[in-house]
């Protein structure tokens, strides 16, 4: 009997979510993706694998001890505390327009998400 990998979909509504939170949250912050946009499509997708591992999406660019605990404790789940404060986002996900990385998107294509993400896994 051949079983069926049912993964994929959870997953793909998963990271459309993700898409649709960074893209609303850049533009209510007045922020915007940078100007490589694989670097915004990477961190979209490593929010929302850890979203579907953990529960929350844990900032993707950091190195956690303990990442439940890191959940609990919420201060680097996205929106993190120092982007909320200072508009700093360390995985250049949210960028102000005053930094030399920032690009002029507040919008990024799902498939291309995609595509950035399946390139890496090969």
């Amino acid at each position: 009997m051949t079983s069926i990998n049912t993964d994929q979909p959870q997953t793909d509504k998963v990271l459309e979510t993700m898409k649709n939170f960074a893209e609303q949250y850049a533009k209510r912050t007045e922020t915007y993706f940078c100007s490589e946009l694989s670097v915004t499509a990477v961190v979209i997708e490593g929010l929302a694998r850890h979203k579907e591992e953990l529960g929350a999406p844990l900032c993707p660019c950091r190195h956690y001890e303990d990442k439940e605990a890191e959940v609990k404790n919420a201060f680097w789940n996205c929106p993190c505390v120092p982007m909320r404060e200072r508009k700093e986002c360390h995985c250049m996900l949210f960028i102000t327009p005053d930094n030399d990385f920032a690009g002029d998107q507040q919008d990024i294509d799902l498939e291309f998400i995609k595509q950035v993400r399946d390139s890496m896994a090969s």
